[in-house]
């Protein structure tokens, strides 16, 4: 830790600070008459505009200081920011590049400038291309060994965690250890007092129960969600039920497990308590029965199958019946793991494939450790990488997209507190270039600065992605079509409320008619969902609705959604003010995601499902067996990448009038990103 902020303070001295070595105005250059002052005065009420999320008003304000002040380089920077935050990326562009041109392309503040121009538009011409061709490399190592020290042996498997950790099966040394993104082990767990006997793969079934085989115990354990010990399913031998050799696990959408019975060479499967259902893969009239059952993975009523000998996939149903073969020609196929877009992860000796299950394309994304090397089990975890368990090097290996390696981290102060100065909260967000939030960092990962020194007294704050409180709220279509469904608009919203539980929040309910309002809802949620029979026509406005239900989650919880309950067809003036990528990203750079609760039973309109992708939504019937409810409780599983360091100030401060800069940089394994911001401390 001492060497890392050693290293961080180091580089920040060899940048020149813009901020704190300009005029006696602190940050208007120029000196002190008459337009600078004014230009002062005009950036203070901006910025705190800014930080009560006041976009607009900080825009106005921003813009006027630029009229006293024009080329004012960080007037334009935050002139940027504003619209950025306010969804215009194409206008903050123009100004961060006029800003960059002001502060000098080779300084330090020019430099974050031009990475954060960078980001932004390489992201926006991405976005859109979901499969492309871009290869993961080893971008870190979890060692299973630092120095003379054992920390585990001989991994088989990795099971992800929302908060960017994972567990570790080890096998060699008869335990799962939980590792977070830096490394360090977290958590160990030996099983109960008799312990666990070669653990071989961990997967996660209904309400976060874990299902743990064990090897040379003929035996699967049933773990709770935190990796302790519950109970055994099955027993060891070759009756029904039993196991010989159980290694990879599956579970379908119904909860089902499956366990491929390695020594027995069949699937057998048991219900979500344990009991047995049947078993399957012997030889038969359509099968030629399996020589090495390997990775085993359920989707959609598939079962899909490796074969290491065999040297391909199986497909099976739930029953067990014989569909064919995926994919065949790979060099020795051991786990399966589904990826939250349909495709199949495999671990195949060395490569790490990618299989798309209705086309059987195959596509390598990269390869770990040596040609020796067997990679066991691979998963991905909540930031992207891909995890690969290294049996014979005795690790797992940390692959990352090459570009996201290239391009670093995008790190953006958010925000920053000072009404206790000196004691100073800086907001931080992390993310990559597509914008997904990069979860599971702590102190170890950051450093902050203050005019170039490094800022004393740094606590680090419990991030926002161990929270599980989350706001939300509902915009209400109020066209033609949902005037004649106001039972469903009610029942939509009882069913939301319903799934609130006691850390959702619903901060308010929108009806999207030609003027938007709020409708009030306290003890009457039924009479504000169905609304009145004048808000309901031809001109209701879709963006300027989802504007205001957006701007509502702004100064609450980071976990927070705007559930739209409508038809799911825009009208003809849905996007006459802000079009559709100005919503969009007025939702995705503050952190909101879209949901769509669907009623009337008719098609869905692309810029619906455009908002819900972008944004990392869902768009359901309100009318399917499962209800809405998941779709809700997830919001408080949602990854967000805010995090918050509070330090004490040691900048004088003129009264409260001094603008104090602050740099922070963020570094993860072969990655890091930077960020320069200021604030007014109060007056006195």
């Amino acid at each position: 830790m001492i060497q890392f902020r050693r290293l961080v303070a180091a580089l920040f001295f060899l940048l020149p600070v813009s901020l704190a070595a300009q005029s006696d105005s602190g940050y208007i250059t120029g000196g002190g008459d008459v337009n600078a002052i004014h230009a002062a005065e005009e950036f203070r009420i901006g910025i705190h505009a800014y930080n009560r999320y006041a976009f607009n008003e900080a825009i106005l304000s921003f813009e006027r200081a630029l009229s006293f002040r024009p080329g004012e380089a960080i007037i334009m920077d935050w002139l940027g920011k504003a619209y950025y935050r306010s969804g215009l990326e194409n206008t903050a562009l123009r100004q961060w590049r006029a800003a960059a041109e002001v502060y000098g392309r080779n300084s330090g503040t020019g430099m974050i400038v031009n990475n954060r121009i960078e980001t932004v538009t390489n992201r926006r011409l991405l976005l859109p291309v979901a499969n492309d061709e871009v290869r993961y490399i080893e971008s870190g190592r979890y060692p299973g060994r630092y120095e003379n020290q054992v920390l585990y042996r001989q991994p088989t498997a990795v099971l992800p965690h929302s908060d960017g950790s994972a567990w570790v099966v080890a096998y060699g040394s008869n335990e799962i250890v939980k590792i977070d993104v830096n490394g360090v082990i977290r958590d160990r767990k030996r099983g109960p007092i008799n312990g666990f006997d070669r653990p071989y793969d961990l997967v996660r079934g209904l309400g976060g129960r874990l299902y743990l085989s064990e090897f040379r115990g003929g035996r699967v354990s049933i773990l709770n969600a935190n990796g302790d010990w519950q109970g055994y399913i099955g027993s060891k031998g070759l009756g029904p039920g039993m196991l010989v050799g159980p290694q990879n696990l599956a579970v379908d959408e119904d909860g089902y497990l499956y366990v491929v019975d390695y020594g027995n060479q069949r699937i057998v499967k048991f219900d979500p308590d344990g009991v047995f259902v049947l078993s399957f893969g012997l030889s038969s009239i359509d099968f030629p029965g399996f020589r090495a059952p390997a990775g085993i993975a359920a989707r959609n009523s598939r079962i899909y199958a490796a074969d290491s000998t065999a040297k391909c996939i199986y497909v099976f149903d739930p029953n067990g019946n014989y569909l064919g073969i995926l994919v065949d020609d790979l060099l020795g196929p051991e786990s399966l793991r589904f990826l939250s877009d349909g495709r199949l992860l495999t671990a195949d000796t060395n490569r790490i494939l990618l299989i798309d299950v209705d086309s059987a394309i195959v596509r390598e994304l990269g390869v770990a450790g040596n040609a020796r090397a067997r990679i066991v089990g691979a998963d991905m975890d909540t930031n992207g990488n891909v995890l690969a368990a290294n049996f014979a090097a005795g690790e797992v290996s940390v692959l990352t997209r090459f570009d996201d390696l290239a391009s670093g981290l995008f790190m953006q102060i958010e925000r920053i507190y000072a009404e206790e100065f000196p004691m100073v909260t800086v907001e931080l967000k992390v993310e990559d270039r597509l914008r997904r939030p990069i979860v599971g960092l702590d102190e170890l990962n950051f450093f902050l600065s203050e005019g170039g020194r490094e800022a004393s007294e740094q606590r680090f704050f419990t991030p926002a992605y161990r929270f599980d409180r989350f706001d939300v709220s509902v915009l209400v279509e109020r066209s033609p079509q949902t005037a004649g469904l106001r039972d469903d608009l009610s029942a939509a919203l009882r069913d939301i409320t319903g799934a609130l539980g006691s850390n959702g929040n619903m901060v308010s309910i929108v009806s999207a008619g030609e003027q938007p309002q709020r409708e009030r809802f306290e003890n009457a949620v039924d009479s504000a969902a169905r609304g009145q029979s004048a808000q309901y026509n031809n001109r209701w406005r879709f963006d300027l609705g989802l504007r205001l239900a957006a701007t509502d989650l702004l100064p609450g919880e980071k976990k927070r959604s705007v559930l739209y309950v409508g038809t799911g067809r825009l009208g003809a003036l849905a996007f006459e003010q802000y079009s559709l990528s100005e919503m969009a990203a007025y939702l995705a750079n503050n952190g909101i995601i879209f949901n769509a609760v669907l009623i009337g039973g008719g098609p869905v309109s692309e810029e619906i499902r455009y908002l819900c992708r972008e944004t990392g939504g869902k768009a359901l019937s309100l009318y399917r067996p499962q209800g809405i409810r998941e779709m809700v409780e997830n919001i408080a599983l949602s990854p967000t990448g805010v995090y918050f360091i509070r330090y004490k100030s040691s900048l004088p401060t003129n009264f409260g009038r001094a603008w104090l800069p602050v740099e922070a940089e963020v570094y993860l394994m072969e990655r890091s990103g930077r960020d320069s911001s200021g604030y007014f401390p109060p007056l006195e």
